[in-house]
């Protein structure tokens, strides 16, 4: 069985995937690249510190693939167990701006991957210490 860093990393790379395959249908859908011309998008003016702050947004996924695989147990677990439940909350209050049923079902899709990460977290346990090294 797969050790859990390596599923939490993979877990990361699916969220990140879906995220980033719905921002790419969004763009394709009439008049949304008319609206980002125009300074606006989903009803927000589009500005710098709206763009800063989503590219921070963004790159949590990216940098959690890493960390998943590189921090100490405990920060690991903790880390994994808090973003994830944080991106569950992000993109359920994001849900019901999804009129399209491919955005929709991206999202699911982000959702279930963070409640997996969650579970996986919650559910993980240390490492035995053995006094002989295999």
């Amino acid at each position: 069985m797969a050790d859990v860093r390596i599923k939490l990393s993979a877990l990361w790379v699916a969220r990140m995937l879906t995220g980033l395959q719905g921002d790419v249908l969004r763009f394709l859908e009439p008049g949304m690249m008319q609206r980002i011309a125009s300074g606006e998008g989903d009803g927000m003016l589009v500005s710098d510190s709206l763009l800063f702050a989503a590219s921070l947004v963004m790159l949590l996924p990216i940098v959690m693939v890493v960390l998943s695989l590189t921090l100490p147990y405990r920060w690991c677990r903790w880390s994994n167990f808090a973003l994830a439940a944080f991106f569950v909350a992000f993109d359920g209050v994001g849900l019901p701006s999804y009129g399209s049923a491919h955005g929709i079902a991206l999202i699911a899709a982000g959702i279930a991957f963070n409640l997996a990460t969650v579970w996986f977290a919650w559910t993980w346990r240390a490492p035995s210490r053995s006094p002989h090294p295999a």
